[in-house]
């Protein structure tokens, strides 16, 4: 059973990629065909063709690797000026000229001359950037639809005010004790006569509607009596209760200890009940898939601005064995292990599947940043070469002078294939990594 669920975890990932590329593409396509280009070919993954249907002028289909996707449009770029050069005077000119070469030619075979007026390139630049970004925004609103799904379909699980638990006694800091012993102190909400069941309505005079609320004043009153009001068998019950003072470890707003400067824990002293909360999933606002999305995009994309560093960090980790960072890059086969472990964990069945959502929420915010890096052949390559022509022909007008030719893209060929040989390296880093040295998340 474990591994039919792991499997099933695999095949979550696999078809939410599936889905995300294919939205991505259609959100190249649907402009592209709405401002009048020629699209010949729209494709999911690469590689050799498993099947695919001709719909009007443009074929549909699916290929083997579902690592990506792509649009075929006429015209990407502009033809080719003059006559073409032929082989020997490419290769006589030097590698980067026959690799340019090579792209204008390609580019040449999308132009249908009598389809001329069809062409990507001949857009303006607003519909060439639409087109260009239509990709990765179909990305961010899939990742916001399931990020709302999540937070505010499901929700949240957070500490409710009802009482699960209590401690019998304080325990020492520092204590591996496991139970109580005479000697012990009694926990303070046992003594003050709370019981599993009792709902937390206030806690010194303040209305309280979640544990946490209750948690910060109780933490914030060591020592000191406070009259605790719960809800038991329908009626109030007001009671009296004494935090005792307990050293805590601080952490900052996310999560992480904090340390001093010579790398010491800081501790701080807070009051202590011994209560614990019932579990709940709380949903949340309509706002808050939004707000998980954007914050994920600010961690992507801090993580993409420490790429080199965070690589260099994982081929440590592949080479010397030690522990990989948890909140590094993966690759897709890193993704569908840490997506199998969950679906195959002793969990309640919505945990897992709200660990699923998150998970596929987060790798469309990933695809969504990642695209839009400015380098070709990404697409955020593709919306400063457009924006780089429309600065152009504004700077001519504003000076009156004549239209300037279109930027020619294929200029930047050798550069494009240093990009897509640096991605070609880093899959393969991530890949061996995922085999060989995976994150998990025992």
């Amino acid at each position: 059973m474990e591994i039919l669920l792991y499997v099933g975890g695999l095949l979550f990932v696999l078809v939410g990629l599936g889905v995300s590329i294919a939205l991505h593409e259609l959100g190249h396509l649907v402009p592209a065909k709405l401002f009048g280009v020629h699209v010949g070919q729209y494709m999911i993954g690469f590689g050799p063709r498993l099947f695919s249907k001709r719909i009007g002028e443009t074929e549909y289909g699916v290929k083997a690797l579902p690592i990506g996707g792509f649009i075929s449009m006429s015209g990407m770029y502009p033809p080719s000026p003059g006559e073409q050069e032929d082989a020997a005077q490419s290769r006589s000119r030097g590698a980067f000229r026959s690799l340019i070469q090579d792209a204008r030619a390609a580019n040449d075979e999308t132009i249908d001359p009598e389809r001329a007026t069809r062409v990507f390139y001949l857009l303006p630049v607003w519909k060439r950037v639409v087109v260009m970004f239509g990709g990765p925004f179909m990305n961010l609103v899939l990742a916001i639809v399931v990020f709302t799904v999540l937070l505010s379909g499901i929700g949240v699980q957070q500490g409710t005010t009802t009482i699960a638990s209590l401690s019998e006694c304080v325990l020492p800091a520092g204590s591996t004790q496991t139970s109580c012993t005479s000697s012990d102190p009694v926990a303070p909400a046992a003594e003050a006569g709370v019981k599993p069941g009792d709902r937390i309505v206030s806690v010194d005079g303040t209305a309280v509607s979640t544990f946490a609320e209750a948690s910060a004043i109780i933490q914030a009153s060591p020592g000191k009596t406070i009259p605790l009001v719960v809800s038991r068998d329908g009626a109030d019950v007001t009671l009296q209760l004494t935090p005792v003072a307990a050293q805590r470890q601080q952490v900052d707003g996310n999560g992480r200890p904090v340390v001093d400067d010579k790398g010491h824990p800081v501790v701080h002293t807070v009051g202590y009940a011994g209560v614990y909360a019932q579990l709940a999933y709380v949903k949340q606002p309509a706002n808050a898939g939004f707000d998980q999305a954007m914050t994920n995009a600010g961690a992507v994309v801090q993580l993409i601005g420490n790429l080199p560093v965070r690589l260099w960090d994982v081929g440590v980790s592949l080479v010397t064995g030690t522990p990989r960072d948890p909140n590094g890059p993966l690759s897709v086969i890193g993704v569908g292990r840490i997506a199998g472990e969950v679906a195959a964990a002793d969990a309640p069945l919505l945990n897992r599947f709200a660990v699923l959502l998150g998970l596929m929420g987060s790798l469309n915010i990933a695809l969504f940043v990642f695209n839009l890096i400015p380098l070709l052949p990404l697409d955020g390559g593709h919306i400063v070469v457009a924006l780089w022509d429309g600065l152009k022909r504004a700077w001519a007008k504003l000076f009156r002078r004549p239209p300037p030719a279109p930027v020619d893209a294929t200029r930047l060929v050798p550069l494009t294939i240093v990009v897509a040989g640096l991605l070609i390296a880093m899959g393969a880093l991530l890949l061996v990594a995922d085999l060989f040295r995976p994150v998990t998340i025992g």
